[in-house]
């Protein structure tokens, strides 16, 4: 499974030319089965400067994050305002969540989600478990930000390992 995400990852990456390359790993960061941690990798082999593939995937999965968390709370308010009903209250999915929540807290869920689940899934559990927007997307950045200066140092130490470079 993983191997053709990053044969896709790579043919589209060697298909775009300049700063289009950059705004593909912006793209491609955004999608869920790819995120940073398959497309900062390939994009670093390929010869992309890592600094700059850093800073485009981190903003993609950044972007994406952000929506996942707004586009919640604008959810949840707008099935409130239709239905008279509160999303949170009935869900066995969120008595889980919030048992997670309680044991790991939003630090802990922030720095190890993105490695454990993938960004995305880590800022839906963290939606369902807090309403406090500016906190969730304050540890999810700060989460983000050191998975993904971590990927960029492994990725760039391992391609001049490999003489790839």
């Amino acid at each position: 499974m993983l191997a053709p995400a990053l044969v896709d990852v790579g043919t589209t990456l060697e298909e775009g030319t300049g700063l289009g390359r950059y705004l593909l790993v912006f793209l491609l960061a955004m999608i869920p089965a790819i995120e940073p941690f398959v497309v900062i990798p390939v994009a670093i082999g390929l010869g992309l400067d890592p600094v700059a593939t850093g800073l485009a995937a981190f903003a993609g999965s950044a972007t994406a994050v952000g929506a996942i968390v707004v586009g919640h709370g604008r959810l949840v308010a707008w099935w409130a305002r239709r239905t008279g009903t509160d999303l949170t209250d009935s869900s066995k999915h969120y008595g889980r969540a919030r048992r997670l929540w309680k044991r790991y807290g939003l630090a802990g869920l922030a720095l190890a989600g993105p490695i454990l689940a993938g960004i995305h899934l880590t800022a839906l559990l963290a939606v369902v478990t807090s309403d406090d927007t500016r906190a969730i997307l304050g540890w999810l950045t700060v989460g983000l930000g050191i998975w993904t200066a971590a990927l960029v140092v492994v990725s760039t130490v391992g391609v001049s390992l490999l003489g790839l470079a």
